[in-house]
């Protein structure tokens, strides 16, 4: 099975603020806040969503192909993901704009503030996924997430029209996406990704009730932290899956991604649901002790045992071979 991922390729700007952001909010002061605050740390590292879960794919031994636009200063991210495995024949390269900036700050609690300015990003929608596709030999799944809205759309229908299987993962474009373009980018969708927070505002956006998207979409997939995550099928009870315990937290940034990179690999090695969630838990616990979205090691076998050891053994095949 081979899996295509859609959205954004950015450098990351990682800071840590030694004291808590919350204690920093004065109730009384929301309508007007000024905030500054002096870091320990600086580190800048890949990311990007899209890039983040396919360098989590190609760690476990998949060719994932990697859709998305960037700068010309791409060109060392690109070389250090190619020669990890991953195909960059669907990125988009601008020659007027750097590639995407994440900045965040990060405190002791896992609390963050972050900003991110596009760049590059903005000419995703010129991308024409299904050439895209054709040119790399195809794909059984596409994962669209965050990206330039219009691009989020294009491929979305790109995807329908050419009966594409697509797994719907708008993740931090929720906040800006209004709910009619929300309820098109979930409406057919083979898997739905969210975080609870996310969860709850997909449902307020679209005015949708949870019985309503489970009757468009085929998996609901909503991580929980560290309370784990939660399975959905419509006329099925809810699953609960718990996390991995993780014994260091160093920087939770890109956490989602490596779950969603460890639960895909499974599905393409045709686990069950849970068993997805369950990967993707264990692969979620090798970011939480680095700093940086693609600076974790892995490879399947790891993620065996860490399962394993975890949930109790298991069948997982892996690489493309299902």
């Amino acid at each position: 099975m081979r899996i295509a991922v859609s959205g954004s390729i950015a450098t990351d700007h990682l800071m840590t603020f030694p004291g808590r952001i919350a204690d920093q909010l004065l109730a009384d002061r929301l309508d007007h806040i000024s905030l500054s605050f002096l870091v320990d740390s600086l580190d800048i590292r890949d990311g990007g969503v899209a890039a983040n879960i396919a360098y989590g794919l190609a760690l476990l031994g998949h060719r994932p192909l990697l859709v998305g636009a960037v700068g010309a200063d791409f060109a060392p991210y690109g070389q250090r993901l190619s020669a990890l495995g991953v195909d960059i024949c669907g990125v988009r390269v601008s020659h007027t704009r750097h590639t995407a900036r994440f900045l965040c700050t990060t405190d002791p609690d896992g609390n963050q503030i972050a900003s991110f300015y596009p760049g590059a990003m903005t000419e995703a929608a010129d991308i024409e996924l299904v050439e895209v596709l054709r040119r790399s030999g195809g794909a059984d799944l596409v994962l669209i997430g965050a990206d330039d809205p219009d691009a989020m759309l294009r491929h979305t229908r790109s995807c329908r029209a050419h009966g594409i299987r697509f797994a719907a993962d708008p993740a931090q474009q929720l906040a800006r996406l209004d709910g009619a373009v929300i309820r098109e980018l979930v409406d057919g969708a083979d898997h739905l990704f969210t975080n609870e927070y996310e969860q709850a505002l997909l449902l307020a956006k679209t005015g949708w009730s949870r019985a309503d998207v489970l009757r468009r979409v085929g998996t609901w997939v909503t991580t929980l932290g560290e309370k784990g995550s939660r399975i959905e099928h419509a006329d099925d009870p809810a699953l609960d899956i718990p996390a991995v315990p993780s014994a260091e937290l160093v920087d939770p940034t890109g956490v989602g991604d490596a779950f969603r990179a460890g639960y895909l690999a499974a599905l393409a090695a045709g686990e069950d649901t849970t068993r997805c969630a369950q990967s993707g838990s264990a692969l979620a616990v090798r970011v939480l002790s680095c700093v940086g979205t693609q600076t974790y090691t892995a490879d399947l076998a790891r993620l065996r045992d860490l399962t394993t050891a975890a949930y109790g053994p298991h069948s997982l095949s892996g690489g493309e071979s299902a």
